[in-house]
């Protein structure tokens, strides 16, 4: 499916990501990063997004987040469009992540 962007919920990602099965992209900016930051997340900012920056997943898969989520739909397309497999978003992003009341860190 190219160009398809896969919503998944704030636990799936969790979940996910506590197994070790998704690598947690943040594209936000690093002012947001600095206020409030996704645990185990790396930070891939939008502004100077380009694909070949986000580190080698090691057979993880790749799970863009982003304040709302729509920058992560943003870099998934883009990403896809570099020829990379990356197709799933954190639906919500950082604002449905806390109403899910999952744990967030300060200072990136």
């Amino acid at each position: 499916m190219a160009n398809q962007v896969q919503d998944l919920t704030p636990d799936e990602v969790s979940k996910g990501v506590a197994e070790g099965r998704y690598l947690l992209v943040d594209v936000r900016e690093p002012n947001e990063v600095e206020a409030e930051a996704y645990p185990y997340g790396v930070v891939v900012p939008l502004s100077t997004f380009d694909p070949k920056t986000i580190p080698d997943p090691q057979g993880k898969e790749v799970v863009f987040a982003c304040r709302s989520g729509k920058r992560s739909v943003t870099a998934s397309l883009a990403a896809q469009a570099a020829g990379l497999a990356y197709d799933k978003h954190l639906a919500g992003g950082m604002l449905g992540w806390k109403a899910a009341g999952l744990p967030s860190k300060v200072g990136g």
